[in-house]
Order: structure tokens, then sequence, then C-alpha cells
């Protein structure tokens, strides 16, 4: 039985188990960019970010048209169960927020500007939730991988959250922590918007700017 509104994470002792393998076929093409869906393996001198900001969908979408991004998948992160489907995911047992893996030429887009990008298509004050979405797998996140992806995130979230604090707009929720474990999602999820384009987007976010001179 799921329970598909849960909106507290639980402890990692009572999450499910999953497995111990992904237990489906990936394309092997990105059916937008010319790259690869799985990305282990990147061009020498790319960089990887992972971002939480809800229904991954929408979120997939909007990483893969920035210049300067090779190659982009969903998939999920940040909680305990190994190779999670997505009823399992969605059932709030896993701990995973469904997140994007964003593999990205750094001398032709920032970090910085994912961030900034990831800042404004989203709204990070509201916690296991993102619009009508509520759950766990909702709430929104940056893992970084690099010491220096670190500081610009942490620094840019503290610019964008005296901004919302200075409207009187909330506090920024947002899970900041090093890349755990990423498990790609089903194949037909890989791009979903690319094969349905009529398809939901999930796009809450507080009509808020980043402050242009940071």
């Amino acid at each position: 039985m799921f329970f598909t509104r849960k909106s507290e994470l639980i402890e990692a002792e009572k999450a499910l188990p999953g497995r111990s393998e992904r237990p489906f076929h990936l394309s092997e093409k990105h059916t937008v960019l010319d790259a690869p869906i799985l990305t282990d393996t990147a061009p020498e001198g790319y960089e990887v970010a992972i971002f939480g900001l809800g229904c991954f969908w929408g979120a997939e979408e909007i990483f893969w048209k920035m210049d300067g991004v090779w190659s982009t998948s969903a998939g999920y992160a940040g909680g305990t169960t190994p190779h999670p489907s997505y009823e399992e995911v969605c059932s709030g047992r896993t701990n995973h927020t469904e997140a994007v893996r964003v593999v990205y030429d750094p001398s032709r887009v920032s970090f910085a500007d994912l961030v900034k990008t990831f800042f404004e298509v989203h709204d990070p004050t509201q916690g296991m939730r993102q619009g009508n979405d509520v759950g766990t797998q909702y709430r929104s996140a940056i893992y970084y991988t690099t010491p220096e992806q670190e500081q610009t995130a942490r620094e840019l979230t503290k610019v964008y959250g005296d901004e919302l604090a200075r409207r009187r707009l909330g506090e920024i929720t947002t899970e900041i922590r090093e890349v755990p474990t990423y498990y790609y999602a089903e194949d037909h999820h890989q791009q979903y918007l690319a094969k349905n384009p009529f398809g939901y987007r999930c796009h809450a976010n507080t009509g808020v700017k980043f402050p242009a001179d940071a």
C-alpha cells in the first residue's frame, strides 16, 4: 500500500529495501540532446550537478534548454532505498526526492548560472511540496559534487534568501549537501516532455528574479 502524500522523512531503517541493480532498461540516446542518458562517464572537463525542484518532468526540460548543458536525466536522489521505482518514491518510504542530473560544460555555463535558474523556476520555501504536488519527493535540493559547488550553492542561497526575506516571502528550505547516490528513473520519465509536449509541468515559483548584482 502506498501513501502518496507523505510529507515527513522516515528513519532509514524503515525505508523500503529496494534492490541491488536497476530493474529496467534505459535508452542509450537523449531524446533532445546529442548525448547519452547514462552519464556516469562524461567528457573530460565537464561537471555534474544534481538538483531537486519538484516534478522532474518539467525540471529536466528547463535544464536541457540551457546553453552549455551537455546531457540531463531524471532520477532519484537524497534517500535510502537503492534503485527505487517511481511508485516506491511516491510512497514516501524511500526518502528520495525527484532529481535532475545535469552534465554541463563549465566554459559555456557556470554552476552559478544553473543555481540561479534553479531558484527562479521553483519555490524553494515550500518544504515537502511544490504547488499542488505534496510529498517528500518534491522537496527542494542542491547536491554538490565539488567543494567549489558547495561554496557557490551556499553563497547564492543566502543571496536569494535575503531577497525573499526582504519581500517577506518565507525562508528557503532547500536541502544542500554532498551528492548522494543518484538512481536513474524509468525510461518513460526520461525527457518526458519531449515525448509528451502537452504533458504536466509544475512550475510553482516565487516570481522573484535572482538579484542582478549577485
